[in-house]
């Protein structure tokens, strides 16, 4: 089956998410949509999967012309999608959700699971997908969750299988796997459209690659060309995709962790008695599978965990049991994992984000007055300082897109006067541009002699920024190591296969 777009143009306001795009794929073939985030790829995608119409253009399947004004209308012509954000119902089982929306009842009306649970079997079985059709979904890791969603767009009969930012929310082996179903689907006859904007991913699965920017096709690409010249189509810029980072330059001793321990209200040991320490001048990565306590730690050195043991000291001065205003005010930046949920308010503008944590006092106000002028003078420095992309400071947070985002959170963060930054996750999610700013402006933060801690799922990521690397394995540092170290023995640390090091702290 083939899927046709013809000259898709789709307008919001006096924005064009799409400028007359042009693309095909066809049955045996994964074709990636390659772009920056808000390059128009989702917007794209929502529209083959009805749940946008375009303002002009065409869509077929098998070269029959067809009008698609609901995901119901793109599945009935074998059209199916899995979104960046699982479209599941937490509580419901895994066969509960498949057939949700598509229910069939048997004797005395009693729902039919029975069918759906044997496809759910068949499908796990041919493609090694190793899902249990009554395992709640909320308790199954990310990756199966997404596989999930992938069985549900099989067992109704998808011909043509749309992934939106498939590994934005995977680990690094979840990811691996990932890339090993989609080429079993891409041999059993499927057509894949998968959208990234990850240019070692889409080098590894991809047939055919287009190249959209700013919301039209800038072109077309073969798997065999380099990641630079993918990247400089991407931004329309030469993109440096190296670091570019001196020997560090160790200063006195900033953090100082003993024996943290991190427990849930249950009492479970998240974190077990874990110590390191870091400089100022250096960036010591925390690196591990998602899920080992990584998470915890970086929200503990904020004072946002309870049920926390042990001593988190910053130039001496303890940090357990203090407030979180208290940490900041000792000199803490912190970087979210989630920047929508806990860096940013996204119905506050731009500029009211970039002063959350110091919006007490000057020069924005004093004395309980508030003073816009300021706070809009200082925002528009911002803006500058970080090329933030937007049309006014008084857009709200919400309505950038996912790299501009993080470049708020770390406006706001590191334009106050800190002695550690704390960065979790720093470019999950972002494009190659994004990227290199991030990148830079930690390295930067390093050089001027603040400790950098570094929480990170990817290894090209720990590589490129880290001194030093400490594992961890089931929340435990099990070795601190040299960014020398290979990426084989770094991948068995962090599965936690490999023979435990004596840890130095």
């Amino acid at each position: 089956m083939s899927l046709e777009l013809r000259a898709i143009t789709k307008r919001f306001g006096g924005l064009v998410a799409n400028d007359a795009i042009d693309f095909a794929v066809a049955d045996g073939e994964i074709h990636a949509i390659l772009g920056e985030n808000g390059a128009g790829k989702s917007t794209l995608m929502n529209i083959v999967y009805g749940l946008l119409q375009p303002d002009s253009g065409t869509i077929s399947v098998d070269g029959k012309e067809l009008t698609i004004n609901s995901p119901l209308d793109s599945l009935a012509a074998g059209i199916g999608m899995v979104h960046q954000h699982f479209m599941l119902i937490p509580v419901f089982t895994v066969v509960e959700n498949i057939v949700l929306g598509h229910e069939k009842t048997g004797i005395l009306g009693k729902l039919d699971l029975a069918t759906a649970r044997e496809e759910i079997l068949r499908i796990s079985r041919e493609f090694n997908f190793d899902v249990d059709p009554d395992a709640i979904v909320e308790e199954l890791p990310v990756g199966i969750q997404q596989r999930v969603e992938i069985i549900r767009a099989l067992i109704y009969d998808a011909k043509v299988l749309i992934l939106d930012e498939p590994t934005a929310v995977l680990t690094p082996q979840e990811t691996d796997e990932l890339l090993i179903n989609l080429k079993k689907l891409r041999e059993s006859g499927k057509a894949i459209v998968f959208i990234s904007h990850k240019l070692r991913e889409v080098k590894a699965i991809a047939d055919t690659i287009t190249i959209i920017r700013r919301g039209k096709v800038v072109g077309t690409a073969s798997p065999l060309a380099e990641q630079s010249e993918l990247a400089s189509m991407m931004v329309g810029r030469e993109v440096d995709l190296k670091v570019d980072k001196e020997p560090a330059k160790l200063g006195s001793e900033v953090l100082k962790v003993q024996n943290l321990t991190i427990q849930d209200h249950t009492g479970r040991i998240l974190v077990n008695k874990i110590s390191f320490h870091v400089n100022a001048g250096e960036i010591l990565a925390i690196a591990g599978v998602q899920g080992n306590g990584q998470s915890e730690v970086a929200e503990a050195m904020l004072g946002l965990r309870e049920h926390v043991a042990g001593s988190v000291r910053v130039d001496g001065q303890e940090i357990i049991g203090k407030k979180v205003v208290d940490c900041l005010d000792l000199g803490i930046a912190y970087v979210p994992e989630s920047r929508e949920l806990d860096g940013l308010i996204s119905t506050f503008s731009i500029a009211e984000n970039l002063i959350l944590d110091t919006h007490m006092g000057a020069p924005y106000s004093k004395f309980g007055r508030y003073f816009p002028e300021a706070v809009k003078k200082i925002a528009q420095e911002r803006v500058a300082e970080f090329d933030i992309r937007t049309q006014s400071v008084s857009d709200t947070a919400s309505s950038l897109s996912g790299g501009n985002k993080q470049k708020v959170v770390l406006a706001r963060e590191l334009s106050r006067l800190v002695k550690l930054v704390v960065v979790s996750q720093p470019t999950r999610g972002l494009d190659v541009g994004s990227i290199e700013f991030v990148h830079e402006r930690l390295v930067a933060e390093r050089n001027e002699g603040k400790a950098v801690l570094l929480f990170s799922t990817e290894l090209d990521e720990v590589y490129a920024l880290a001194d030093r690397i400490a594992i961890m394995f089931k929340g435990e540092i099990i070795a601190i190591a040299e960014p020398t170290i290979s990426r084989e023995e770094l991948g068995l640390f962090m599965a936690g296969v490999s023979a435990q090091k004596e840890v130095s702290a």
